[in-house]
């Protein structure tokens, strides 16, 4: 049996300007159930007092462990070329980051 060279399956991928732009997250929350995988990307801002999503990703579990595999290959890939990334532990989740209480 032969097998398939990965370059004869080419997909067509169209990146949009809004999208091309990104959302800033600095919080992701992932919650499953039986059949899916929602991950919410949040941005928590200093001195804010109520964070907000800023994207949601839904996937189904197969998908969801790919995304895991393909991000565990770059993230060594990265520290290979740059060095190991600082995992920065950190005690619960202040929702001012550190900065002033916002006050009205």
């Amino acid at each position: 049996m032969a097998e398939k060279n990965k370059s004869d399956k080419k997909i067509n991928i169209e990146l949009g300007e809004n999208v091309s732009e990104g959302i800033y997250s600095n919080l992701a929350i992932i919650t499953h159930s039986n059949t899916e995988f929602v991950l919410d990307f949040v941005r928590l801002m200093p001195g804010v007092p109520k964070a907000r999503v800023k994207s949601r990703i839904i996937m189904t579990p197969q998908h969801a462990k790919r995304l895991m595999k393909a991000l565990k290959d770059n993230i060594e890939k990265f520290e290979s070329n740059h060095g190991p990334i600082k995992d920065i532990e950190q005690p619960g989740l202040p929702m001012n980051l550190g900065g002033p209480t916002a006050q009205a």
